[in-house]
Parts: C-alpha cells; structure tokens; sequence
C-alpha cells in the first residue's frame, strides 16, 4: 500500500510535517549523512519510541549507522535486522526480537539490552533500488507492534526522505551540469574568438564592419596588400570616400540594401592609395546597427575576362569574315556563269541581227532570260537566307496548299518515287507567304528525291504542336502553339557533320554544277523569318526528315482568289500610273511597257517629285514605287504620304530588299501589292491589271 503525507495528516500539520523534514535534511548544505537528527526526533515522536535511526548501504553493502535517538547515544543494529527490509522493499514490524523467529537465533540482536522491538520502512529510489531504511527501536517489546497512523507514518517520511534525497542529488547534478556547461561556453567562445582572431589575421579576403552611414568601424588588415591603405587609415571614414566617383552611386545603393538585406554580390572600384584603382566583388549582411562584408580582389579576374571578350570578337570576326569570303566566293561562281549566259547570248543576238539573221534570234533571247530568271532565283535564295527577302504573308492552310501542289511534286519527282500526302484533320491556319512556302516545299521534295537515287517513299505529314518550355527551348522556339510540314524520305541519310552545315549557303553534297547550295538556307532562312524553325531528323542509311514549325494564326485562312490571267492588250482604261523609282531603267522600261498597252505612265525619280505630282491634282489611279529610294524618305514613307492625299489611291510597291519596318512587320494595307525585283514584263503588266480592275 502507498501512502503519503496526505495519507497521514492534513491541513496545517501536512504543511508543518514537510518543513520539519525539510529542515531535517537541510538538503542544499548536508552531504547525505547528516542532517537527519530532527528526522529521528520526529519518527521517535510519532512511534512513541525512545530511538529513531536512518541507516544506509554503503558500496560494498555494508550497513552503517547515521545519527541515532535524540539523546545522542548510539545503539549497534545487526545488518541481518536491517536487510529484511531492503530485501521486502516493504515497512517490516518485529514486536519482539528475542521471540520473532526471524531474530531470535542472531545472539548479536537478542543479547542487546536495548533492542527488544523494531519497525523499518525502505528509503526506495525511483528505480526500484533501497538504499537504506528508516527506523525505530524500543528496549521493551511491544506486542501491538505500530498503530495504522504510526506505520502510515513512518513509511511516508521514509518515502519523504526519498523524495528530498532525489531532489538534492539531481540539485547537485544540475550545478555540477551547469558549471560543466559554462565552462564548455566558456571554451567555444575563447575557441571561437580564437578562430575569427585567426580568420581576421590570415584571410586574403577583406573583411569589415561598417555603421548604416557607411562609416568603417574594422577592417581586417589584408586590405593594406589589396589597397594600400592601412586600416587605422580607413577606420572612422565613410567607404564612399575609398570609391571612384563612377561608382558612388551603386555603392550607396548597395548600402542603403545591406542596412537591412542580406547584400547579392556587387562589384565596384576602390581607389588605391597608389593613384589606380581595384576591383572588388563584395558580399554583405545586417546584423543589429551593423553591417559585416567580405570584399574579394577581382582585377585579375575582369582583365581576363575583358582579354577573353576580345579573343571572342577578334575570333567572330574571323569567322565572319570567313564566312563572308565563302558566301561571296559562291555568289561571284554562279553569277559569273549566269552572266556569261546572258552576256553571250546577247551578242550573239546583236551579231545575227547586224547580219539579218532572224531565224535564231528567238533561241539566244529565251537563253539570256532563263540566265537572268536563274540569277533572279540566285537572289531571291540569298535574300531568304539572310531573312530580308520581302514577304507578302497570307493567312494561309498549308493542308489546302500541299495539295494543290500535289500534282506538281509528283511529276517533280518522277515515278520511281512513291509520294504519301498525310494532313492533319483540323491543321491550324500559319500567317505566311504562301509563294514561299511553295518553293521551300518543292525544294525539299527535289532533295528527298535526289536522296533516292534508285526510288523509294517520300512522306508530307502536317501536324499541330504544342511546344512547352523544354520542347521550344530544343528547338530554339518561344513556347507556344506551332504546325509542323513535314518531308520524309527513305533515302541515303545524312552524318552529323553534313546536318551541321546543311543550312550554310553554297554548301551542298551534290556533284559540281548539279546543285547551288542555297535550298536549304533558303528554306531556313525563310521558316525564321516567319518565326518558325527548321530541324533535321536523319541517320546514315535510314533516310532524312526535314520539319518546317511555323507559329500558329489565330484567324481563318484567305479564299483563295482565282484571276485568270488574259492578254493585257487592250484591257487598259486610259488609266494613269504614277512610277516612283530612282533607276532611270527600270523607270523608262516600265513606261515603254505600260504606255504599249494604253497606260499613262508619269516617272518620278525620288519620292518628294512623286509627291508633287499627287499634290498637283493630277490623275493618278495606281503609285508604283520602289522601296528603297534616296533622298531621306523611302517607298513606305511615300505611300503613307501619298495616302494622306489620297486614301483611296492604289499603291504597288516594287523592291528587291526591304526592311520589315518598311511593311509594317510583313502587313500590307488593303489596295496595296508588292511585286519582286528582277520581275518579267508580264507579271508587272498583270499586277497592274488585278488591282485596278480589282475594287
């Protein structure tokens, strides 16, 4: 049965027991055997016997005495009597040791005078271990043995002794533990001061203190190695007065940022105390009314990197120039033959015609046109390279346009070649210029043919795609919503290092005189400048696909629009064309050609003489107009003037090279048209005809 102080008294006798024990044990002052005197004078008290002990168990087990009875004495207890209540670990009451057959054959107990009674409670740990007993003893014998009170007694104060001996020891373990604690404090500051004294000393980076004004308050001493200045120099001086004056600024904003962020890395430049200047790199923090930084030395660093930045630019430059002597080395070749076809023919023409032969003339004249339209093309594929060829883009379904080509690309490629047209059912509509893409398309179905020497299958499939972040970034594409043209062939197959140049002009694995090189770069050059990419998918023996991505168009694709195209003879209404052009050629030869057929033609050579003509209050039905044009106002400019003057006048522009922002990025205004230079007569004439007679 346990029990406590509450078991045995209440009220104010409770509150008097426990401070008579504490008292006794007088626990902050009393190693654990003393103290106990007013402990004994109690349980005596209360057993109503004339001697009260405490004994404990030494290390070897061994009982020993502690203060005994109020009267001083000393009585000698037996162990044997003892060690019935550490082994029961219960209160054991003997009313007469001489007659309990647990003592009476010990001759130590009863031939003892004084000892005829004993009761003893176990002084128990938490742990289940007794280290002693408290008890007493009577020299008369008592066959009562205790009271219920007496017993509850005398096993709550042993229980109370307990509970105050715990209470002691674990207040020694604590200041034996907080004195280790503080001594172990006392070690890592002294440690750690040491290790910063170190840091401080021996770091080849600069490390301060500044107050939020910027004022220095340490400097550690490498920044006399660095900059020269010793740190009682910099020490109650502002860091702005260390800056060269072009960075004063940044300096102070990244003060006013450390006072209260952690500082990312800021560069600038500290005077040295020799005149020039150093780098810095500095990395900074808040901590309370201070700010700590650490400054690395980065001269070294920047001078490489500027020595680097011009390598790249002296190599880019190289390169460029290699490039340029490539590309112009390909230019002069083909244009050199085309030349030559056209030089030649034309005089042999003037030689037949000096001699009145007429009967070969038409064969040398179709031969110096095809030359020039070949070195149209030439142009045109250089242009597209270079993305400044001039777009007319249309909303455009490029399912509506590869079939329509169907036909063509099957005689193209000739019936060894098997074509497969595969669309995708509901293909987005792309903003392009569908003449453009035509070309590409058949150039990519002549390189998939060649590619197959002996036959095979070629493969246009159409698809929409949607590019994330991943996709578009491999293929160097914005994400987004694209369509994709794709050519596939079961051909030869290219190595990496042919698709690594296949796009370069003039670079090409045909045999000499059997290919330019520029399909490919025009095709290229063309898919960016509508925004879209080109890539290539090929392995060795395993056939080529060649993919055009082209952005998506948020809007319907244009009707297409059917104009027969009939003899121009004739159809003129008397109309009147205002031609703008600073080449008196083309100018003259555009005059020839219309006024033949009925036109009136007026010629300005800039665009403030064509303005003056439409300021004048002529007639004037249609402005044909070169882009680019001298003068400080170009062909946009002219027509947007013109417009002013006339909002309903018809505006043909004619160009070989225009910049975007001469179209507004690629968008012409209703009645307006654009016509490629070199153009045939007849297209010019039939240009002219759709848009007058067009409303």
């Amino acid at each position: 049965m346990s029990l406590g102080l509450d078991d045995i008294a209440s009220g104010n006798e409770r509150e008097d027991l426990r401070i008579s024990v504490l008292h006794a044990l007088n626990i902050l002052d009393t190693p654990a055997e003393a103290g106990f005197d007013d402990i004994v004078r109690l349980v005596a008290e209360a057993c109503d016997t004339p001697v009260a002990l405490v004994s404990f168990v030494d290390v070897d087990r061994q009982w020993f005495k502690a203060k005994i009875g109020f009267n001083g004495c000393e009585t000698p207890l037996d162990q044997s009597v003892c060690a019935h209540v550490v082994r029961e670990k219960t209160l054991i009451v003997i009313p007469d040791l001489r007659e309990d057959p647990r003592t009476k054959a010990n001759t130590l107990v009863t031939a003892d005078p004084h000892i005829r009674f004993y009761a003893g409670a176990p002084l128990i740990t938490p742990g289940g271990e007794v280290l002693g007993s408290l008890c007493v003893i009577d020299d008369k014998p008592r066959a009562a043995g205790l009271t219920e009170r007496q017993a509850n007694t005398l096993v709550a104060l042993a229980r109370q002794v307990m509970i105050q001996l715990e209470l002691r020891q674990a207040l020694q373990q604590n200041a034996v533990q907080t004195k280790l604690l503080e001594a172990a404090q006392r070690d890592i500051l002294a440690e750690r001061t040491s290790e910063r004294d170190r840091l401080w000393r021996i770091s080849q980076d600069i490390l301060i203190s500044l107050d939020t004004s910027g004022m220095f308050v340490s400097v550690s001493p490498v920044v006399t190695e660095i900059l020269g200045w010793t740190p009682e120099e910099m020490i109650g001086r502002n860091v702005v007065e260390f800056v060269i004056p072009d960075d004063v600024s940044l300096t102070n904003s990244a003060l006013k940022h450390a006072a209260k962020n952690i500082l990312p890395t800021t560069e600038n430049r500290y005077r040295h105390k020799d005149g020039g200047f150093r780098w810095m790199s500095w990395l900074a923090a808040p901590e309370g009314d201070l700010i700590f930084a650490t400054g690395r030395h980065i001269t070294a660093e920047k001078e490489a990197a500027e020595r680097l930045a011009a390598s790249d630019a002296a190599l880019r430059q190289a390169q460029k120039m290699e490039a340029v002597g490539q590309l112009t080395g390909g230019l002069a070749h083909d244009f050199n033959n085309l030349l030559t076809g056209i030089m030649g023919n034309l005089e042999l023409l003037q030689s037949r015609v000096a001699k009145g032969q007429f009967d070969s003339v038409d064969r040398f004249v179709n031969a110096a046109q095809g030359a020039g339209r070949r070195a149209a093309a030439l142009t045109q594929r250089l242009l597209a390279f270079s993305r400044r060829q001039t777009l007319d883009p249309k909303p455009t379904d490029v399912n509506r346009l590869i079939t329509g080509m169907e036909d063509l690309l099957r005689r193209t490629v000739g019936q060894m070649v098997q074509i497969e047209v595969v669309g995708a059912a509901g293909l987005w509509t792309a903003l392009i210029d569908p003449s453009q893409m035509e070309n590409a398309l058949l150039n990519l179905c002549i390189n998939a043919r060649d590619a197959m020497p002996d036959g095979g299958k070629l493969t246009i499939e159409t698809a929409n795609k949607w590019l994330d972040e991943r996709t578009g970034h491999e293929r160097d594409l914005p994400p987004g919503q694209y369509l994709s043209i794709c050519v596939t062939d079961t051909g030869t197959g290219m190595t990496p290092e042919t698709i690594e140049r296949v796009f370069e002009p003039f670079f090409t694995t045909k045999p000499t005189g059997q290919g330019t090189g520029l399909g490919l770069s025009m095709i290229y050059g063309f898919a960016r400048q509508s925004g879209g990419q080109v890539r290539i998918y090929s392995e060795l023996g395993s056939g080529t696909t060649m993919c055009i991505y082209l952005p998506r168009h948020l809007g319907d694709a244009e009707n297409d629009v059917v104009i027969e195209r009939s003899s121009p003879e004739g159809n003129s209404g008397g109309e009147t064309v205002l031609v703008v052009d600073d080449e008196p050629t083309i100018r003259h030869l555009i005059d020839e050609v219309l006024d033949d057929l009925g036109y009136t033609v007026i010629g300005a050579a800039d665009g403030v003489a064509g303005l003056k003509v439409l300021q004048s209050g002529a007639r004037v039905e249609l402005l044909i107009t070169d882009v680019g044009l001298p003068n400080g106002m170009n062909g946009r400019q002219v027509a947007d003037a013109a417009r002013s003057l006339r909002p309903d006048l018809k505006i043909l522009f004619i160009t070989g090279y225009a910049e975007n922002a001469a179209f507004n990025n690629g968008h012409l205004e209703p009645g307006m048209a654009l016509l490629t230079k070199p153009f045939s007569m007849e297209d010019l004439t039939q240009k002219v005809r759709t848009m007058l007679d067009r409303p």
